[in-house]
């Protein structure tokens, strides 16, 4: 019943945090949009006055509704057309043991049962997506099915099942996709100010006040484009660290077994090659980050932690020992004293 709460919590404080982020990214566009407005003269100063029609701005706002619903209803789909899974094969040995493995740890979870698919890639990896736990998807790489056991299998899928459960899943799914979205229009605005030759529109009444307005204006556009993405990448980041603990916890939670993931978790730190499919907008989704070599040094820098997807993975591993070493203690006490 605890955990139960615990869940029911961690979906409300993700429901508030998915809105607060789709806010964020929507102001970032819609800042933006009001510079370019500026920039070309649509929306201009005139005599002290504003005049004209922020006709850009009217058009990022739409882009970013747009982009966020298309997130919401179709962010799995264009997820998982992003690193080119496909369903799993029943009809196969291997992946009809990943999904009886599905199956159980949707039982011990007490969610429905997410759909299932592949990655042809040998690197052992898995992240789950979609907007909520009946619309759900869980994908696994072929490396992943290649290396693991049932057990270690079982740990892995227990941590996505947990980001399914606390809806993790609707929030990095969207700013996934809206992560995309931002890089896309601060490179269209690069674009227009190379096209433009980094010449506005018509500015102010006051030419020489319009000139240095102009100036203003041209440099915020250029800084705000460049570090929009950067922005979105970071939130994305930062959201993503905080929840791999949790879910690795979870794991423990669901699969009863201390070191199924334990045991997963160290395979993949011998892994010496990322990902191919894994891409900067979806390398937050995974069990691992997959634009990097698990071998890697853990112990980052503050700076080389803050542009980090994942907490580095010597920890998770620490974490998940000490977990395994109380859960064994109490059985060694009980067996001497029998």
């Amino acid at each position: 019943m605890q955990a139960h709460r615990d869940f029911r919590a961690l979906e409300s404080v993700n429901r508030r945090q998915t809105g607060i982020l789709v806010a964020v990214m929507l102001m970032l566009l819609v800042v933006l949009g009001f510079l370019l407005d500026l920039w070309i003269g649509a929306f201009a100063i005139v005599n002290g006055h504003l005049a004209g029609f922020p006709v850009l701005t009217c058009a990022a706002l739409a882009f970013g509704s747009v982009q966020a619903l298309i997130s919401y209803y179709g962010g799995a789909s264009l997820v998982l057309m992003s690193v080119h899974a496909r369903p799993l094969d029943p009809d196969s040995v291997q992946h009809q043991t990943v999904l009886d493995v599905i199956n159980e740890m949707s039982i011990a979870s007490r969610l429905p049962v997410p759909k299932a698919y592949v990655i042809e890639d040998p690197s052992p990896n898995a992240f789950a997506t979609g907007r909520d736990p009946s619309h759900s998807v869980l994908c696994v790489t072929q490396g992943l099915i290649d290396q693991m056991d049932r057990e270690e299998l079982q740990g892995v899928v227990g941590h996505e099942m947990s980001h399914i459960a606390d809806y993790d899943i609707r929030t990095m799914t969207m700013v996934a996709v809206m992560v995309g979205g931002i890089a896309m229009l601060s490179d269209f605005l690069f674009r227009i100010m190379f096209f433009t030759g980094g010449r506005g529109g018509r500015r102010s009444g006051n030419s020489s006040e319009g000139g240095g307005a102009g100036l203003l204006i041209g440099v915020a556009v250029i800084v705000l484009a460049a570090i929009a993405p950067i922005i979105a990448q970071l939130v994305a980041m930062a959201v993503s660290r905080q929840r791999e603990y949790l879910a690795d916890a979870s794991s423990v939670e669901f699969t009863r077994n201390p070191r199924a993931l334990l045991r997963a978790l160290q395979k993949i730190a011998q892994v010496e090659s990322p990902l191919k499919e894994g891409t900067a907008g979806t390398a937050h989704l995974f069990i691992v980050n997959p634009r990097e070599s698990a071998t890697g040094d853990d112990e980052g820098g503050f700076f080389e932690n803050l542009f980090s997807t994942h907490p580095p993975l010597g920890k998770r591993i620490e974490r998940l020992q000490a977990i395994a070493g109380a859960s064994a203690a109490p059985a060694a006490t009980s067996l001497s004293a029998s």
